[in-house]
């Protein structure tokens, strides 16, 4: 609140002071604050960041100091610093509130000429309160000493002092509020924080040595390691301490001082927290100095060389201490160059996010996105890739990180002093927020908590700017920082990267090639050469598309960086950008449509399958935006796909270029369908259905084209009518990406034509299909298998249905029964398709169920394919198809079902191996848990099986083993943990649970 220049005449009113609740005029004349004379003091409690906070705090130390009171008024009136630190301290803290009120007389460390509080008087204070004297025969260079009080008392006496001492510190940092006081810089309270924090945990460690060392010298050296915020001398007002200890000897009386030590420590101050030891909570609390090197240099993850970057000798043998830094910094400096560096820190942001629930990520100020931890996980990842070559980046604040790699060139100046703004702003209001009750919080009040918000708002030191209050105003700035923190998250990797190989800024400090591709590889490159190159080619010159590559390219690099393989995602992007260079829309769509961007580098980065048919097939790029009712890829519905095949190939009378413009269209839909099923849109029934259909379309486009363009060529009808029956997957629509279709021709001769004719033609129809769908092509192939026919590949490939109903009754062996399950008509003549679906339906569904002899030739051909179809070095753990447990095993049992109940039970008359087994679980024929375990054996498989076509290209039914080649299917199959191995786990469990049912069922 404003003061008028003329107010000294006038007694302002409670609501202007900003006093709302019913008895603060009350209180101002219980403090005989209501006469002219009390101006001042009445405009200064008007600035707190919450005036009836403040006020009802100061009636409370009226209350505890009694006749002191007078001496506190008086002071007050005259004393303009004590204003504004009492106001500032007591509106912004109903904790500090709590303290006064107990302790009245501690208002006096406020009064008068304070000196900024230091390091040796906070130990002074502290050491002095527990009379601590200097240990005898302590190294000369420690901070040991020996405590005169233990036991509560000791703890009652640190915790009171501890408290006057962390009062000071907040009453200088929030006097700006109130008076017009200097902002104390988030750095210097940061120090006084960490430095108070040594002082407590040297006062704590002293009573520990006079508890467990009672008449005799302490026997070991025993160094005190700060870890985390107060390492980097960067700490909260409210925060876990990290410590680490360092013994000689590592005995039980150096555990015991350490572990009393952490006691006293966290009963009086803080919690004191030891997780970060080697092993963490299981390892051993103390350890002697080679004890800690032996662990780093071999048990070590990456995570732990991270933590120990901040890593600062605080108390205790401080000699000790430096020996314990100057050991261990080296192995923090070549951390990066370890195997497992990136995905490890990978895994680890990862982590932190999925900590934050999605209802408080717009809120959280330390885990969320575009909050604290993203500016320090960059800074310390930038720090770890180029502190092997560049000692000035060995220090330990994020802020000083910062400004040291601005000056090395690796962060832009403009970058790196925008970056540290936001810091040190978000940290303000984490501060301001743990300051009210003095409680471990980094949470924001929810939007429609207008109270909660404006305080925080003027305890941040915000103020009106003419067109909103203090509240919009901190409202604003929480958006702003937020948003700046995101982007320049994604630029401080790139954006030296694209400077040092792009014409950009002549004034822009650049990385050396050396610098470039250190953190190209840190960032999981694995030819980071190459990565530099390809950079080179996308922002080389000096055109204008050059430019927008370089503008556009930290975010896609950001994105490609947390996919499965970068490196084949970014060789991917510039093979894309080279085909459409002449296409505008491309680069302005990925400038324009963050959602497009990412989802591109997410697919290119995951799948060689869409790499290479995007760039057949860019349009489909378009359908990565989202529209008002959903994803775009998701607009299209296969029957639709499959009219627009049929349309489009009808226009040609020459067959070559009708199946020309099917396969075009099919490639757009594989495009559509993949991307959508990488990005997680699409379930596995879904997808298989959309293969099947659009495959199903080409086939007959191919078909109807071959036929109309012989028709032409004779000048009559064709001699005989000819249908196409889908087989195996293709017949329960239920196609992966490397699948075959499975067919049987059928002809019937028109009538008056002669037989011998219409089949010669109906096979020259047949192979001149094939031959135009299996022709050499850019895209997945079009394999027509017809292995399935009667006598197999030794028959005719056509036969006319009579032919087919002869066979069938006389000859058909059980697996061509078998077969005949998933037969379904998928193309060609309808009425001939259906009229040989219900020829076939008394072979497939024989009365009374199938022979038990055609069983036992069924469980003999299975175990026949078990043993002698699987490839040879194949495990059979993790094969897909014909695994234990895999495709096979579920679709036999299945199918064996079908054979022996069909004819009782309609529902069975289905060709989808997942609907039958709804209707065996609806007929009971099997239990529940049973179909469950099948069903869910079957989708595992299969989105496994469609994973691996889709990360490596081609088809292949045999899971890696562990590596990035299984991270990479892992990801692609939706498997939501960074851990691949848990995925095949996973998929060794279910598939081992289905293979039990099978050998129960199958083998019964």
């Amino acid at each position: 609140m404003v003061r008028p220049p003329t107010a000294r005449s006038v007694v302002p009113g409670p609501g202007r002071l900003g006093l709302v609740e019913p008895g603060a005029p009350d209180d101002l004349r219980a403090l005989g604050w209501t006469d002219a004379d009390s101006i001042e003091l009445l405009w200064a409690l008007s600035r707190a960041a919450n005036a009836d906070l403040a006020l009802r705090s100061i009636v409370r130390l009226r209350e505890g100091l009694g006749e002191g009171w007078a001496e506190l008024d008086a002071r007050l009136r005259v004393d303009k610093p004590l204003r504004g630190r009492l106001f500032g301290l007591l509106g912004a803290s109903a904790a500090f509130a709590d303290h006064l009120a107990a302790e009245p007389e501690a208002w006096k460390l406020l009064a008068g000429e304070v000196p900024a509080p230091t390091r040796e008087s906070a130990l002074e204070a502290l050491l002095g309160s527990v009379q601590a004297v200097p240990e005898e025969g302590a190294h000369r260079d420690a901070l040991l000493y020996r405590a005169g009080i233990t036991g509560p008392e000791a703890v009652a006496i640190l915790r009171k002092t501890y408290r006057d001492q962390l009062m000071v510190i907040a009453a200088f940092d929030l006097a700006a509020t109130v008076e017009n006081e200097p902002v104390i810089p988030y750095q210097t309270v940061g120090h006084e924080l960490s430095d108070l924090a040594d002082a407590a945990l040297t006062a704590a460690l002293s009573v520990a040595v006079a508890t467990v060392c009672p008449d005799k010298p302490c026997p070991v050296r025993l160094a005190v390691i700060a870890m985390g915020k107060c390492g980097a001398r960067e700490l909260n007002y409210v925060s876990d301490v990290d410590v680490v200890f360092v013994a000689e000897p590592a005995d039980a009386c150096a555990a015991r001082i350490a572990g009393e030590m952490m006691r006293i420590g966290s009963s009086a101050f803080f919690d004191v927290d030891a997780a970060l030891r080697p092993e963490g909570k299981a390892g051993e609390l103390v350890r002697t100095l080679d004890s800690h090197v032996a662990y780093y240099k071999r048990w070590a993850k990456t995570w732990e060389f991270q933590a120990l970057l901040k890593a600062r000798p605080m108390t205790g043998d401080m000699e000790l201490g430096r020996r314990y830094d100057q050991a261990l910094s080296p192995m923090v400096w070549t951390a990066s160059e370890r195997e497992d560096f990136v995905p490890e820190v990978q895994a680890m942001r990862r982590r932190v996010e999925e900590l934050v629930p999605p209802e408080l990520r717009e809120r959280e100020l330390k885990l969320g996105r575009g909050s604290l931890r993203d500016v320090e996980f960059a800074v310390q990842l930038l720090q770890l890739v180029h502190g092997r070559a560049d000692e000035s980046l060995h220090v330990k604040s994020t802020v000083d990180a910062l400004t040291a790699l601005a000056a090395g060139g690796y962060v832009g100046r403009d970058d790196a002093a925008n970056l540290t703004a936001s810091y040190e702003f978000l940290r303000l209001l984490e501060h301001r927020l743990q300051l009210q009750k003095l409680r471990r919080t980094h949470t924001l009040p929810p939007a429609d908590d207008e109270e909660a918000l404006r305080w925080l708002a003027r305890a941040a030191h915000m103020r009106p700017d003419g067109t909103r209050d203090a509240l919009g105003v901190l409202e604003a700035e929480i958006k702003r920082n937020a948003h700046r923190v995101r982007r320049l998250h994604a630029k401080l990797f790139y954006r030296p990267l694209l400077e040092s190989v792009a014409r950009m800024d002549k004034d822009a400090l650049r990385l050396t090639s050396d610098a470039a591709i250190r953190q190209l590889a840190a960032l999981g490159y694995t030819a980071p050469e190459n990565a530099l190159g390809h950079l080179t080619a996308l922002t080389g010159g000096l055109s204008r598309k050059g430019r927008i590559q370089a503008l556009i390219l930290p975010n896609l690099l950001e994105s490609l960086a947390d996919t499965p393989d970068p490196d084949a995602g970014l060789l991917a992007y510039r093979r894309l950008s080279d085909a459409l260079f002449d296409q505008t829309w491309f680069l302005r769509l990925l400038r324009d449509e963050r959602a497009v961007a990412e989802r591109l580098m997410r697919v290119l980065g995951s799948s060689a399958y869409l790499a290479d048919i995007l760039v057949n097939a860019p349009e489909v790029i378009r359908l990565y935006a989202d529209s008002p009712s959903g994803p775009r890829l998701l607009e299209t519905k296969p029957e639709d796909v499959a009219r627009g095949i049929a349309t489009a190939a009808a226009r040609y009378d020459d067959p070559a270029r009708a199946v020309a413009a099917a396969r075009s269209l099919r490639r757009y839909e594989l495009a559509r369908v993949a991307s959508a099923d990488v990005l997680g849109m699409l379930d596995v029934p879904q997808v298989c259905r959309a293969l099947s259909s659009v495959w199903a379309a080409v086939l007959g486009a191919a078909l109807t084209a071959v036929v109309k363009a012989d028709e032409a060529k004779r000048g009559t009808e064709a001699p005989a009518t000819f249908t196409v029956i889908g087989m195996g997957r293709l017949g329960g629509y239920e196609l992966g990406y490397g699948s075959d279709a499975d067919v049987l021709f059928v002809c019937e001769p028109r009538e008056g034509a002669d037989e011998t004719v219409a089949v010669k033609w109906a096979n020259s129809i047949a192979d001149r299909v094939r031959t135009l769908l299996g022709a050499p092509s850019t895209d997945p192939p079009l394999e027509v298998d017809t292995g399935l026919r009667p006598e197999g590949r030794s028959g005719p490939m056509v036969r006319t249905l009579a032919s087919y109903a002869a066979y069938y009754e006389q000859w058909a062996q059980p697996w061509e029964v078998q077969a005949l399950l998933r037969a379904t008509h998928v193309t060609g003549d309808r009425d001939l398709g259906l009229r040989f679906l219900y020829m076939i339906d008394h072979t497939r569904y024989p009365a009374g169920g199938v022979s038990e002899q055609a069983v036992r030739e069924i469980r003999r051909i299975k175990a026949r394919v078990d043993s002698e179809r699987l490839p040879r070095g194949a495990d059979p753990a993790t094969h897909t198809k014909l695994g234990r447990g895999g495709l096979a095993d579920i679709e036999w049992t299945v199918q064996l079902l079908q054979l022996r109940y069909a004819s009782e039970i309609q529902a069975l008359h289905n060709t989808s191996t997942l609907e039958t087994l709804d209707a065996i679980g609806a007929a009971e024929l099997l239990a529940e848990s049973d179909v469950e375990l099948l069903r869910d054996a079957w989708i595992t498989a299969t989105k496994a099986r469609n994973a691996l076509v889709l990360v490596r290209g081609k088809p292949t039914d045999q899971l890696p083993g562990p590596g990035r080649l299984l991270s990479a299917v892992a990801q692609v199959a939706g498997w939501g943990s960074d851990d691949a191995g848990e995925f095949l786990d996973q998929y060794l469990r279910v598939t081992r649970r289905a293979r039990g049912v099978v050998e129960r069922v199958f083998g019964e």
